[in-house]
């Protein structure tokens, strides 16, 4: 049997509070209200919500499964309640943008100040996110368009190739592989590795190039994202793989940047669900993003770009 809004607001607001009491006090009804409707809906949906033992609630194992959808659908009202405060602010439009680090650090907040230049009545919200969060961001609808440099596959996003980088090996200035021109991982086996967790995509992707190359992979520090592991080389905590987006995201001059022979491309997509038409200001986003990377320099997704000629683009962008 189907619930209603008034009672999975009900719903939410006991399993928010943890008792009867605290919905009462959320809702502003009176705590024998909420009893009712909520063993009214028990009793209309066939199956219990709340185990009551000792005078305390605790949700059954049904209840922390719609509790999951629950949120969903408040998130939803809750961009809806957004976007009419802006319509009645006489905005033409919400874009909710979200990324991964390495190519949201510098790069989108280039692409939002530009937008923002001809597009001025539109509200722009952005975050960059872990691999994960990115992905459940657009497939619960919190997020309009995302960008990420790892490949993503669920048939409910559509993922469209924008621009195409490659894997690199950052140093200390002064360090021994600093004076060399062209690095393999064997090269980097006496050295400090900063590198990421195994269970992650890039960590994944580095440990198959490792495994590839007939390497063992040591890391001496592990980290969460590429720009973590640009601030430790910068640091002189020891050398990292990172990809040439978080490369040309950080200052010139702090790094050395060296190309790793048979190093893989990485291509950077655009994501976003495939049940629901993008928006003009989304277009008008996905436009202005991709002029910027042309500006920048960056190939085409089709592109078949050598490992070393795309390294030596970023020595000329970190001289």
């Amino acid at each position: 049997m189907s619930m209603n809004l008034r009672q999975i607001e009900v719903f939410r607001a006991v399993m928010t509070t943890g008792s009867i009491s605290g919905a009462s006090r959320l809702l502003h009804v009176s705590q024998p209200a909420v009893s009712r409707l909520l063993s009214y809906t028990e009793s209309r949906l066939g199956f219990g919500l709340f185990e009551r033992i000792k005078g305390r609630l605790y949700a059954t194992p049904e209840a922390k499964q719609l509790i999951r959808e629950v949120e969903n659908v408040y998130l939803g009202v809750q961009r809806v309640s957004e976007l009419a405060h802006d319509l009645a602010d006489g905005r033409q439009g919400l874009l909710h943008v979200v990324s991964s680090p390495s190519i949201g650090q510098t790069l989108i907040p280039q692409v939002i100040a530009r937008f923002r230049q001809s597009n001025a009545d539109v509200r722009v919200t952005f975050q960059f996110l872990s691999y994960t969060h990115l992905k459940d961001r657009l497939l619960n609808r919190q997020a309009d368009l995302g960008v990420v440099i790892l490949p993503m596959d669920h048939p409910n996003l559509q993922v469209t190739p924008i621009a195409r980088g490659t894997m690199v090996c950052i140093c200390p200035y002064n360090h021994p592989l600093a004076r060399r021109s062209t690095l393999k991982l064997v090269d980097l086996r006496p050295f400090a590795l900063v590198s990421y967790g195994r269970d992650t995509p890039l960590g994944m992707r580095i440990a198959g190039m490792y495994e590839a190359a007939d390497e063992p992979l040591k890391a001496a520090i592990e980290v969460g994202s590429p720009q973590n592991a640009c601030a430790l080389v910068e640091m002189g905590a020891g050398i990292a793989i990172v990809d040439e987006f978080s490369v040309r995201s950080w200052p010139a001059n702090h790094f050395v940047v060296r190309p790793l022979a048979g190093a893989p491309s990485l291509v950077a997509n655009l994501v976003y669900p495939c049940y629901e038409p993008l928006s003009q200001p989304a277009q008008t986003f996905i436009s202005t993003l991709r002029a910027l990377l042309a500006q920048q320099g960056f190939a085409s997704p089709d592109a078949d770009v050598p490992a070393n000629d795309a390294a030596s683009e970023l020595l000329r962008h970190a001289a």
